[in-house]
């Protein structure tokens, strides 16, 4: 599918409009604008190439979530598809996402479903969303399936956007105290080492380290930045690997202070999708494999797979769930009410809300804590430089006095 600029008369008003439009070939694209009621002017193929329009052509997480709602709120006012898909291609403004939406349109109005249309974006549109989108194409309640998946990327965005807040303001710290660090290492170590050896004084041994360090950074920068760069390129080698991205996922659930956040993350998660896949009628092995898809964690997913298995084999969604390392307990035990009951999407959404509350609790007293921990840290440095720097300089004056 290419991109066409075009300029345009309006049939209605006589007016010369501009803008773009993606089809198979130019005549394709004359086609569509002449459905669309424009009698075409100019036809001209838009070449865009190299990194920097991948960049420019990155659909964000934000804007897929305000086309959601705002698709859903026409889709439930009643108008036709093509009807709300040429609206919302008129008043988007992000030019990705203006380009995106008309070739959904002209694929919809080729005849395709606006399943397989989406389906052509999956960096955009996950399993979860095609899913939704196909149930409820099937069911006849697109509007329903599209606020759903709006409400759900919204909570999945406002958890994530916590989470990151969450570990923001210690990460600034750290990186303002081996700045601090950095700077008394270069700028005030040596001068403190050229007072002592102008004095013909010994240099205290914590002081003689840090100017052993001083001096190695002075004289080394260059080799400690390029061990820096190739530390950070086996880093980023490593996580694409299976081996780096199932250690990474274990990190995360295994980490000092944020393992129970990233636990209840993943747990609301699975909770909330399987809940909106079960609910638009999504068959039960489905759901679970698209949301053990949607964790973003390869350990979690192996779980959810292992008891979607399972379930398979004749077993309920609560035993197969129950006693699994990364599942807590809440969530089996309240599959099981709601397969007593018969409302098993209704208690996934009311587990769901339970960890979702949980996380914010959680995210809170982390916030709390992790202020006197950092308090503790920086007295610790600063300490360590005081007696390293100030009390050599102390003892020197001293000893000139007398």
């Amino acid at each position: 599918m290419k991109r066409y600029n075009y300029k345009a008369k309006d049939k209605a008003t006589g007016k010369i409009v501009s803008g773009n439009v993606q089809a198979e070939s130019e005549r394709a694209a004359g086609k569509i604008l002449i459905d669309q009621g424009y009698t075409p002017q100019k036809i001209s193929e838009e070449v865009n190439d190299g990194i920097f329009s991948k960049l420019q052509n990155r659909i964000t997480s934000k804007q897929r979530i305000v086309f959601t709602r705002q698709f859903a709120t026409l889709i439930g006012a009643g108008l036709p598809l093509s009807t709300s898909l040429r609206m919302m291609a008129e008043q988007t403004e992000e030019k990705p996402m203006k380009a995106l939406i008309e070739d959904v349109l002209a694929q919809v109005e080729g005849g395709k479903t606006l399943h397989d249309a989406f389906a052509r974006y999956p960096e955009v549109f996950n399993k979860v969303y095609l899913a939704l989108i196909a149930a409820g194409e099937a069911s006849g309640t697109l509007d329903e399936a599209l606020k759903r998946l709006a409400d759900q990327q919204e909570k999945d965005a406002n958890m994530i956007s916590k989470i990151r807040g969450a570990m923001t303001y210690p990460a600034i710290v750290l990186v303002v105290i081996v700045a601090v660090v950095m700077f008394m290492m270069i700028a005030v170590v040596p001068q403190v080492e050229s007072l002592y050896r102008d004095m013909n004084e010994p240099l205290p041994f914590l002081t003689l380290l840090m100017v052993g360090v001083s001096n190695f950074i002075a004289h080394f920068w260059w080799l400690i930045l390029i061990l820096l760069g190739i530390a950070v390129w086996f880093f980023v080698q490593f996580r694409r690997t299976d081996v780096g991205i199932k250690w990474i996922a274990q990190f995360k659930l295994k980490v000092p202070f944020f393992k129970g956040l990233f636990l209840r993350l993943y747990n609301a998660r699975f909770a909330r999708t399987a809940q909106m896949l079960l609910s638009t009628g999504v068959p039960m092995l489905e759901a679970m494999n698209i949301a053990a898809e949607s964790m973003n964690n390869v350990v979690v997913e192996e779980q959810i797979k292992e008891a979607a298995v399972l379930v398979r084999s004749g077993k309920t969604l609560s035993s197969s769930l129950k006693n699994r390392e990364y599942i807590l307990p809440l969530l089996p035990q309240m599959a099981a009410t709601g397969e007593e009951s018969g409302q098993l999407d209704d208690m996934l959404g009311k587990a769901a809300k339970v960890y979702e509350d949980e996380l914010d609790e959680r995210i809170a007293a982390i916030s709390t804590a992790i202020e006197p921990v950092l308090m503790v840290v920086l007295a610790i440095v600063a300490g360590g430089m005081v007696m390293a720097i100030l009390f050599p300089i102390y003892n020197l004056v001293g000893s000139i006095g007398m």
